[in-house]
């Protein structure tokens, strides 16, 4: 293989080699290298942390033959004298290894070395130091490494793909590591992205080392990696323009809201046992069909029926906390929509400790939750949240406005914080909502019943998440208001029959066409601005 430009290497699909019996079996290590390439890697680091130094040679010049043979660069993890022997292309080293100055005065200045990073100071050393790439991560557990220092999750990439002069199209490319397989690598590589900074790879070692098929393995995850993450995570698809008014979003709600009233789309719910039942006859009142399972087992076949899932924390027992990450990766596997409401998220160290479980975990649509909830999301609230109930509020207008659309940056979704005023926000666009009635904050479930709607909102208008889930709001607190006016609503104990007749009546409004701007009608009733975050 003639020496090849440092520039043109293609970071897509890293392998890294294993050749512990739980990972390899009794399977040719070499046979395992040729075929993942075959299937599409791009770059092998073989590691061995056990073997002695003949042995590695050995192996590693029958594992060079083979990459020089497909073109596609050899490091060797750690051993510098390993990849001298063999003539590899380069190393790998570990914070607690070489430092990355020292391996640059052995092996030369065309030497690839890469270094591992897990802090956005790692980092900057090593681009200091000269290292050729950064390996960030561990992004997830991992059994492969036992010694990880610290699990940084999709958010421990992003940070440091925005703190450092990293990523594509940047001074030195950037892979992640760290339990990333076919089931996560869209989601990584959409949730770790900054503004134009992206991973330029993701390693993978069980996920083809471990596989019956390891060309079939590696072509999956390489056909993952080049295929657009964007048609299921982001608001609206890079094909489609934004609205940017409140009179067009309003325009477009009466249609999306017809379609949604005869969907009976799918809506999971895997909320907490205070409010399935409520939370049920909402959505049969808006025209979702409802499930109300917490089995994990049967999430897969349930998200393949076209509607949106809805993970909610009121009564997050460590069983229920397995099965909400369940349902989050089967419906994350196939696109669809998933919403967390992190109920009481603030209230004791355990929610807290969920919070952080579920979104290392997968990948939401929509966040939504009131102040406290949200701010916990955010991690940014020193307040002790007083069971699920939000209190009062310690933020003003601004300063909600500024969190809810660094959360949807950060987490790269809809966010929704809940109040006498609601936030609502993309990351791009963010409104106040003052619609809603008293009566809501004393009911048990008014929350949870919006997360439901909002979810199967989504399901149903996939082509811009934040109009869909702006349009499911109006539809409840519009019907909220109309509840709390009518006769025969007295207090909280009768506004629960007349909020879910209004909310079926409110969908037929759409039906019948009663709802178009150009008639008045939402146009009249939303109380919606769109405002900004310097």
């Amino acid at each position: 293989m003639a020496p090849r430009s440092k520039s043109s290497i293609d970071w897509s699909i890293y392998l890294v080699t294993d050749s512990t019996a739980a990972i390899l079996g009794d399977r040719d290590i070499v046979q395992v290298v040729e075929q993942a390439i075959q299937g599409g890697v791009t770059v092998v680091q073989y590691r061995d942390k056990h073997a002695d130094t003949g042995s590695m040679i050995k192996i590693a010049s029958q594992i060079h033959a083979i990459t020089q043979k497909h073109q596609v660069p050899l490091l060797i993890n750690d051993r510098l004298d390993v990849c001298q022997a063999v003539g590899a292309e380069g190393v790998h080293i570990g914070q607690d290894d070489m430092d990355c100055l020292s391996a640059r005065k052995v092996l030369g200045p065309d030497a690839i070395i890469g270094v591992t990073a897990s802090s956005i100071q790692e980092a900057q050393k090593a681009i200091k130091d000269g290292a050729d790439y950064l390996g960030i991560g561990t992004t997830f557990a991992t059994p492969t490494k036992t010694d990880t220092k610290s699990i940084i999750g999709t958010q421990g990439l992003q940070g440091i793909l925005a703190a450092c002069d990293t990523g594509t199209e940047k001074s030195i490319p950037c892979v992640a590591i760290g339990s990333i397989n076919a089931s996560n690598i869209q989601r990584v590589l959409h949730q770790s992205a900054h503004g134009s900074n992206r991973l330029n790879g993701v390693a993978a070692v069980s996920a083809i080392m471990a596989a019956t098929d390891p060309k079939a393995a590696a072509k999956a995850l390489c056909d993952l990696f080049k295929t657009a993450t964007e048609t299921y995570y982001t608001a609206v698809p890079p094909s489609k323009t934004p609205v940017m008014d409140v009179q067009g979003l309003l325009s477009q709600m009466p249609a999306i809201i017809k379609t949604h009233v005869s969907s009976s789309v799918l809506c999971h719910n895997m909320t907490n046992t205070v409010v399935q039942n409520f939370v049920a006859n909402v959505c049969l009142a808006t025209g979702a069909s409802p499930i109300m399972s917490e089995i994990g087992a049967e999430a897969p076949d349930l998200a393949k029926l076209g509607g949106a899932l809805v993970i909610n924390m009121g009564t997050a027992t460590a069983e229920k906390v397995n099965s909400f990450i369940a349902g989050m990766r089967a419906y994350n596997a196939v696109g669809a929509p998933v919403l967390l409401d992190p109920v009481g998220g603030g209230a004791t160290a355990h929610r807290r400790e969920t919070v952080k479980k579920l979104l290392a975990s997968g990948f939401f649509s929509v966040i939504k939750g009131n102040e406290r909830e949200i701010g916990a999301v955010m991690g940014t609230s020193t307040a002790q949240q007083r069971g699920v109930d939000s209190g009062p509020s310690a933020l003003t207008a601004d300063e909600k406005t500024k969190m809810v659309k660094s959360l949807a940056q950060r987490e790269h979704c809809v966010v929704l914080m809940t109040g006498e005023t609601d936030y609502l926000s993309d990351g791009v666009r963010t409104v106040a909502i003052r619609n809603g009635s008293s009566f809501l904050g004393k009911i048990t479930g008014s929350g949870c019943a919006l997360g439901a709607i909002i979810a199967s909102y989504i399901a149903v208008h996939r082509e811009d998440k934040f109009l869909a889930a702006l349009t499911g709001i109006l539809h409840y607190e519009l019907a909220a208001e109309s509840a709390q006016r009518r006769e025969d609503c007295k207090g909280p104990g009768t506004f629960i029959p007349a909020l879910l007749d209004e909310l079926m009546a409110f969908g037929n409004l759409a039906v019948s066409d009663s709802l178009a701007t150009s008639d008045g009608g939402l146009e009249k009733l939303a109380k919606v601005e769109f405002i900004t975050a310097e």
